[in-house]
């Protein structure tokens, strides 16, 4: 990554301890659950990886990259055909022991792609965060 741009999201405050995220979102099946319907088309997943198509961008695929139990999963992907990019799951524990989280996107962009994608990035980063925060089925883990 060359142009690497970082975009993170604020941290989010959910109704569930860290383990059950960890467990929830190092299964890539579940995040279909946080997009709002209508965001991706062509949704597949495997445990490990994804791929779907967003109607700016076109197809986009997401591996799972690399874990930190309880603490951090990273997922690494391409979009425009070449645009490589990851995201990363930081997680941590708060004072009642729930789960906070914040939502790291770095991408290898170029300043004018950077300029035009910056607004609809932190738009995603916010609402992933939105949807998580009020997800309460955490223990409904796929596979």
């Amino acid at each position: 990554m060359t142009n690497l741009s970082q975009f993170e999201s604020r941290s989010g405050q959910l109704t569930c301890r860290p383990e059950e995220l960890y467990r929830f979102v190092t299964d890539i099946r579940n995040f279909e659950r946080f997009v709002p319907q209508g965001i991706i088309n062509n949704w597949q997943a495997e445990k490990g990886s994804c791929s779907f198509t967003l109607s700016m961008i076109g197809p986009v695929g997401l591996r799972l990259a690399e874990t930190e139990i309880n603490n951090k999963v990273v997922y690494n992907g391409d979009a425009l055909k070449k645009n490589d990019f990851s995201l990363v799951i930081n997680i941590s524990s708060s004072i009642n022991n729930s789960a906070e989280v914040k939502v790291q996107l770095n991408a290898d962009l170029n300043p004018m792609l950077k300029m035009v994608a910056a607004k609809p990035i932190a738009q995603f980063l916010e609402t992933l965060i939105n949807e998580m925060e009020g997800f309460k089925e955490w223990k409904d883990i796929k596979g």
